[in-house]
C-alpha cells in the first residue's frame, strides 16, 4: 500500500473517529448514497457507518475529500410516491416550464434570472 493510501487506512476508526478507507478499498457491503439509490435503496435511518478519504488534485479545491458510506445490510427499499405526490410534482414542473408572459409551455425549465422564456426575452431585448 502506498504512503498516500496508508494515510487514510483506519478501519478501526481510531484516528478519524469512524472507520476510514482509501479510495476503492472499502468493504463491499459499504456503499455511498448514490450507490444505494442505484440499487433502489435508501439508508433507512442509519447514520454514516464509514468514510472514504482521498487527496483531491482538483483545480480550485485542493485538499482531502470525503465520501460517506452506509451499510447495505441495514438499508431499506426506496419509498414509492403516492399518486397525489406524483400529481403535485407534475403540477410544480409544469409551473416552472410555463412562461408568465406568453403563457405557453416552453419545453424546458425557465431560467430564473430571466423569469420568462428565451423567445420572450429575445423580443424584449430587440
Amino acid at each position: 500500500m502506498s504512503r498516500i493510501r496508508a494515510r487514510f487506512w483506519d478501519p478501526s476508526g481510531d484516528r478519524h473517529g469512524i472507520p476510514t478507507y482509501p479510495w476503492q478499498m472499502a468493504p463491499p457491503h459499504l456503499l455511498t448514497l448514490r450507490q444505494l439509490a442505484a440499487r433502489g435503496l435508501r439508508p433507512g435511518g442509519q447514520g454514516v457507518q464509514a468514510q472514504i478519504l482521498w487527496a483531491s488534485r482538483r483545480h480550485g479545491a485542493p485538499g482531502v475529500r470525503a465520501a460517506y458510506l452506509y451499510d447495505v445490510r441495514f438499508a431499506l427499499p426506496k419509498r414509492t410516491p403516492t399518486p397525489a405526490q406524483l400529481a403535485a410534482l407534475a403540477k410544480a414542473t409544469a409551473a416552472r416550464r410555463t412562461c408568465p408572459k406568453c403563457e405557453q409551455d416552453a419545453g424546458y425549465v425557465l431560467p430564473r434570472h430571466l423569469g420568462i422564456c428565451l423567445d420572450c426575452a429575445q423580443e424584449m431585448a430587440a
